[in-house]
């Protein structure tokens, strides 16, 4: 028996992996793939088998826990967004090297258009790094349905799976069918094999393993349920549409074309793609992200062959997909279904009103200005939004922990004074290794942890550190007289600001914690306290 659900694409993808016999989830919460651990944190079954869903401190830690999940024979999971595998790579290459022995699976959600990210890259690029089979859902109910094929893939093949998603997939929502029942979970079975060692005599061995089993993913590509060939006019165009982009072109309701193959398992079919050309006037690659499979077709059908897609313009270079611009692809018309109204003004990003990172924006840059060479180095964080009006604070802002290294890089090139801003949910995820950088030189640099006891960017989960700030910068070597606590209230204004001064002429490492809970978190504790007095 099924049910009908109507859901998003994360939920539908976390509800699948509780159905496919889950027994954790390792993550670090990023947009848009976040939901995801949520809905699993909160579904009964997590509670009923006591399922590991609380959250990693970064990408990387999510990662090999998930990979030492699998060496214990269970499945697991790994969930971020597309910059996160950035931190993780490390682990995520060689874990198709060690191969894996439950289920592994590692979802992706990819950004483009960047609506809440510092780049466009397109996570399946990581997966053909890593040689291993690559998931593309093209809706809700595959988000679902893949997830189970994806497990088993990963325990025939002893190899981790790539799942990606992309952003208006992950938050949009639609009707699926779901399954009553949940698989059972995996029984304890540790792998005492010694591929999971590493040594270059062994990896050299492992290596060899995993190319012997690139002839086997290809075949399992070639006859996957996911890649479909689809018939239509007879000669013209071709269509591969890969992912999300396989709904761009069915609302088109697309003629002149005669075949449409959808791609949502990669490897590339290659047999299809070449029945695809014998059939096509021409191909035209939709797919949304970076030129991927289109950049692969040239190489499979050859220089002659006339392909089109985001590389020759037909598609934009950049920026997400739509109807719209696949319609154009295609030679067809459409109407624009609004207009701009010029009269309203547009709203930037701001911070909370209330939000303590703004009592520490209006000190740092008073006591920035009594220094003409002043420069604050930012972070990942809503305290990016200090970059805009009415603060225009910070000078920088890269990924991940880059405010404490590039303050510390700064100072050694003789900027003075050198200050970095960073949020306490950052701070552990990649802060902390730039902070025993500066202090093992003793780099001229003050630190400001802005600790509003959450991660509250991405909707307000665990922070790693939490009341463990001041002892994690001791230990790390900054001594304890130069770490500071404040409360970032209007009425301590004057004891922040010259804190900050006291700091800043300190030669050597300091650190200032201005610490004040979020304004979002604080309002839900309160209305819940309220509604339990009731």
């Amino acid at each position: 028996m099924k049910d009908k659900k109507l859901l998003l694409g994360d939920e539908a993808i976390a509800i699948g992996a509780l159905h496919a016999g889950l027994s954790g989830v390792y993550a670090y919460p990023g947009t848009p793939s976040t939901e995801i651990t949520e809905f699993i944190q909160n579904h009964p079954l997590s509670k009923e088998r006591n399922i590991h869903s609380r959250w990693c401190t970064n990408e990387k830690t999510a990662m090999e826990a998930a990979l030492g999940m699998s060496y214990a024979g269970k499945r697991a999971l790994v969930c971020m967004k597309h910059v996160g595998m950035n931190v993780c790579a490390d682990a995520f290459v060689n874990s198709a090297i060690t191969g894996v022995n439950g289920g592994l699976v590692v979802l992706v959600a990819d950004d483009p258009s960047m609506h809440s990210s510092q780049n466009e890259q397109d996570s399946r690029f990581y997966g053909k790094f890593a040689m291993i089979p690559i998931f593309e859902p093209t809706n809700q109910q595959e988000c679902y349905d893949i997830m189970n094929i994806a497990f088993q893939t990963s325990e025939v093949l002893k190899l981790p799976v790539l799942i990606r998603i992309v952003t208006r997939l992950a938050h949009s929502r639609a009707s699926i069918m779901v399954e009553q029942d949940a698989a059972p979970v995996n029984a304890l079975n540790p792998d005492n094999g010694k591929h999971w060692v590493l040594l270059p005599a062994i990896a050299r061995k492992q290596y060899l393993v995993l190319i012997d089993k690139q002839d086997n993913i290809k075949k399992i590509a070639e006859e996957s349920l996911f890649n479909r060939f689809e018939k239509l006019d007879g000669k013209g165009t071709g269509i591969i549409a890969c992912g999300i982009g396989y709904n761009y072109v069915k609302e088109c309701e697309p003629k002149g074309v005669s075949a449409i193959l959808k791609v949502s398992q990669y490897p590339l079919p290659e047999k299809q793609i070449e029945q695809l050309a014998t059939m096509s006037d021409k191909v035209l690659i939709v797919e949304d992200g970076q030129p991927f499979v289109e950049e692969q077709v040239k190489a499979i059908l050859g220089p002659d062959f006339p392909i089109t897609g985001r590389l020759t313009g037909d598609l934009p270079r950049t920026g997400e997909l739509s109807p719209d611009n696949v319609a154009m692809a295609l030679g067809k018309a459409f109407k624009t279904t609004y207009n701009d109204i010029h009269e309203v003004v547009g709203r930037p990003p701001a911070l909370c009103q209330g939000c303590g990172h703004r009592d520490v924006y209006k000190a740092l840059n008073e006591v920035a200005a009594e220094y003409p060479d002043a420069r604050i180095f930012g972070d990942i964080g809503c305290y990016t939004l200090g970059a805009l009006p009415p603060f225009r604070s910070i000078a920088s802002c890269v990924d991940m922990g880059a405010s404490i290294t590039m303050a510390k890089g700064a100072a050694d090139a003789g900027l003075y004074p050198a200050i970095a801003i960073i949020g306490d949910s950052t701070f552990t995820h990649s802060g902390m290794t730039g902070l025993l950088d500066a202090v093992n030189e003793n780099a001229n640099i003050t630190v400001v942890i802005s600790d509003n006891l959450t991660t509250a960017m991405t909707g307000g989960q665990d922070s790693a550190g939490t009341n463990k700030f001041e002892a994690i910068c001791i230990g790390l070597g900054v001594p304890k007289e130069h770490v500071r606590v404040v409360v970032p209230l209007q009425k301590n204004m004057p004891e922040i600001t010259k804190i900050l001064r006291e700091e800043i002429n300190y030669k050597g490492v300091s650190v200032i914690i201005p610490r004040r809970e979020c304004m979002q978190t604080l309002g839900r504790k309160l209305r819940k306290a309220k509604a339990q007095q009731k």
